[in-house]
């Protein structure tokens, strides 16, 4: 169960970034600070996540 919340945490990664990058091509800044709040959000739940043990 830890790797498939790991996994999870690095997909919320990776659409965060893809957000930032197609908010930066549109001049979306709503999309670009969406995109910031998923990669911080994913960051921090991945860590608790390792760190927890489960």
């Amino acid at each position: 169960m830890k790797y498939v919340l790991t996994a999870v945490a690095l997909v919320g990664v990776a659409l965060g970034i893809a957000g930032v990058i197609l908010g930066g091509a549109d001049d979306s800044p709503g999309l670009q600070l969406i995109g910031v709040v998923l990669v911080i959000g994913s960051v921090v739940f991945g860590i608790r996540n390792v760190r927890s043990g489960r």
